[in-house]
């Protein structure tokens, strides 16, 4: 057998056993060691600690965990509850108000958090129960709290795009920045269409009863300053401090970690088992990514040695295709992932397999990361992974049907779809903040002028080996 055929025979048994559920990180390790050493010998063994080196000292990681403390010690806050009925105060004569707060509660919190699981089970056991007392349609409610829920991978700050950052070697304050309006505006449409749906049936989303519509205006200025405000300052001092270069995207995270102990003990909710909780689960959650990391450095690095890479870059260079059906095709095939597999996985092992091909295509790193983001989101919602309909299947009341989450779900996912192809007919939704803020020509998604220095690994490169002497 072939380098070549060796190295496509290493990423379809890596495709094989994640299906049968072993550990992802590990299998990638796994799988990269037995294909190294049959296609280089011993000196796979000097990769792995090369690879593993490099990971770990890799600056551009220093900010997950960090990210993943904020959000575990606001999780554990108790606001999810005070800002939920503020804004739904805040909102009660707004047609579907109750899918607008729930929306714009979670396009928050998801901000604050970036954890999907997390903002699907608590808005689960707060929104949803809340919609179907109103009378909301299930499938609308559903659909509601599962798209809202993943607004955190796209939204900055994301532990996402960070990731993508480290593996394409792009400025993760540019990404932030350039995520920023697509972001937004993603979550706008969401609510366009929940207000849209209330107005049209109004039978799937009712409104609300007088008693709860008519409250005071200094009592919802109350509830907003006492929730609303706190946690939207923090998340603007954070994700400010970064798009105006005052921190990096690790000072900032540090930043935020403080701010959000100091919001848990302004709301009386802080304690020392709480704080173990949450430094026990950002621990399990950075080793997670940091082996996923190794695991896919050790990986990427023999299939490109092994000639798979080069394999894939001359299939797709032997199809006619120009930067428009280029861009189809990869974001198809991301969209079709997205159905067996999570977004770690596509990120680390199949996003980097396209990176060699954006040169080639004249397609910006960063414009590409900001359309996968927006692909991903699909990932989360589309069956028969959909994990966010999972997480709120678990917590949703019995009667509740996943059949009736999964379609709940679907007109989200052509929201989604319509914001990418938004996207790619106006690149100044992606490329004006970069623009506006660090001084780089608009590129219009089709050249390279907005990427910044490398920081990650390149999987097309042949890995430098030690010598043996």
């Amino acid at each position: 057998m072939s380098d070549g055929a060796l190295g496509l025979t290493q990423l379809f048994l890596f495709l094989f056993f994640i299906m049968l559920g072993f550990p992802i990180a590990f299998t990638l390790m796994a799988m990269g060691l037995l294909f190294g050493y049959l296609g280089m010998g011993d000196r796979v063994f000097d990769l792995l600690v090369q690879r593993t080196y490099s990971v770990m000292s890799n600056d551009v990681l220093i900010s997950v965990p960090l990210f993943v403390f904020m959000g575990y010690i606001i999780e554990r806050a108790n606001i999810l509850d005070r800002l939920f009925r503020s804004l739904q105060m805040a909102s009660g004569n707004i047609p579907g108000s109750l899918a607008v707060a729930t929306l714009a509660t979670c396009a928050l919190f998801a901000t604050a958090t970036g954890i999907v699981g997390a903002v699907v089970t608590l808005m689960g056991l707060l929104a949803f129960p809340a919609m179907l007392r109103a009378g909301y349609d299930v499938k609308l409610a559903a659909g509601v709290v599962c798209a809202g829920g993943c607004l955190g991978i796209l939204i900055p700050p994301s532990i996402m795009l960070i990731l993508y950052g480290a593996t394409a070697g792009v400025s993760v304050v540019q990404l932030y920045a350039a995520a920023f309006i697509p972001g937004v505006m993603l979550a706008g449409l969401y609510i366009l269409y929940a207000m849209g749906i209330a107005i049209v049936k109004p039978s799937v989303a009712p409104r609300l009863p007088p008693e709860e519509v008519n409250i005071p205006f200094g009592r919802i200025l109350v509830a907003l300053l006492t929730s609303f405000i706190p946690l939207a300052a923090l998340i603007a001092m954070v994700l400010g401090a970064i798009l105006l270069g005052l921190a990096t995207p690790s000072e900032a995270a540090a930043m935020g970690s403080l701010g959000s102990i100091i919001l848990a003990i302004v709301y009386r909710s802080f304690s020392f088992d709480k704080l173990k909780e949450s430094v026990f689960l950002t621990a399990r959650t950075s080793a997670m990514v940091c082996w996923l990391f190794v695991g896919s450095a050790i990986f990427s690095s023999v299939f490109g040695y092994l000639g798979g890479q080069e394999l894939v870059e001359q299939f797709f260079k032997s199809l006619p295709l120009n930067t428009l059906t280029f861009m189809l095709l990869a974001q198809a095939l991301i969209f079709v992932l997205g159905w067996p597999l999570e977004w770690t996985e596509i990120i680390v092992i199949f996003v980097p397999i396209f990176l060699p091909l954006l040169d080639d295509f004249g397609v910006d790193p960063l414009f590409f990361g900001v359309l996968v983001a927006l692909n991903l989101q699909t990932s989360f919602l589309s069956p028969p992974v959909a994990m966010a309909a999972f997480y709120l299947k678990g917590v949703a009341p019995k009667h509740v049907r996943l059949e009736d989450i999964f379609k709940g779900c679907m007109p989200f996912i052509y929201i989604v779809v319509f914001t990418m192809a938004c996207v790619y007919i106006f690149p100044g939704i992606v490329t004006w903040l970069p623009s506006a803020l660090y001084d780089v020509a608009p590129t219009g998604g089709t050249s390279n002028v907005l990427e910044a220095p490398a920081g990650g690994f390149q999987v097309d490169e042949e890995p430098q080996l030690p010598s043996l002497n």
